[in-house]
């Protein structure tokens, strides 16, 4: 009976340890790291899908996220987003937030894809005198918690003035 109670605990105490060092592996500041940075700017292609999809004066369109860095990353949120005219400055109001979805992590492999969506208000909805429709060069695109952007190339019409509502985004999510 004394040895059956002995082979069971170590029989546990095998366990334990197999199990501690299987969560200290996967906890280790290595793997943490690797599998939580942020994918910076610089290591993305930031491009947009021109297929939209129109629906009552606006168009839907893909703007996605290529992790070109050569090591997996992660994005969590809202790009920033607004239209620019050829000189770089900002036309009208920055991209609102579509909270439609909630924000999760997405993690990128090397190569790999995320997409935000992207809808465009078209300009002549609003009154001339609140929007003062121009044409927009492209698009300037911060990542989710970066504060370096990116120029989008893509011509649109756009309000000049702040205020109209004529872009929305929503969260960025797994291709």
């Amino acid at each position: 009976m004394l040895r059956r109670v002995s082979s069971r605990r170590l029989s546990a105490a095998f366990a334990c340890s197999a199990a501690v060092a299987a969560i200290a592996a996967t906890t280790s500041p290595a793997a943490t790291t690797a599998a939580t940075s942020r994918c910076a700017t610089s290591g993305l292609v930031i491009w947009l899908e021109t297929q939209g999809n129109g629906a009552l004066g606006s168009i839907y369109y893909n703007l996605d996220f290529t992790n070109l860095s050569g090591h997996a990353c992660t994005l969590l949120g809202y790009p920033g987003v607004s239209a620019v005219n050829l000189g770089g400055q900002t036309l009208g109001s920055a991209a609102s937030r579509d909270n439609s979805h909630a924000p999760v992590v997405v993690t990128l492999a090397a190569g790999a894809t995320a997409r935000a969506v992207l809808r465009i208000v078209e300009a002549g909805n609003f009154p001339a005198s609140t929007c003062r429709q121009v044409l927009a060069a492209g698009l300037r695109v911060y990542p989710p918690n970066q504060t370096a952007s990116k120029v989008v190339p893509f011509p649109f019409s756009a309000c000049s003035r702040r205020g109209p509502a004529y872009l929305s985004v929503r969260v960025v999510q797994k291709t």
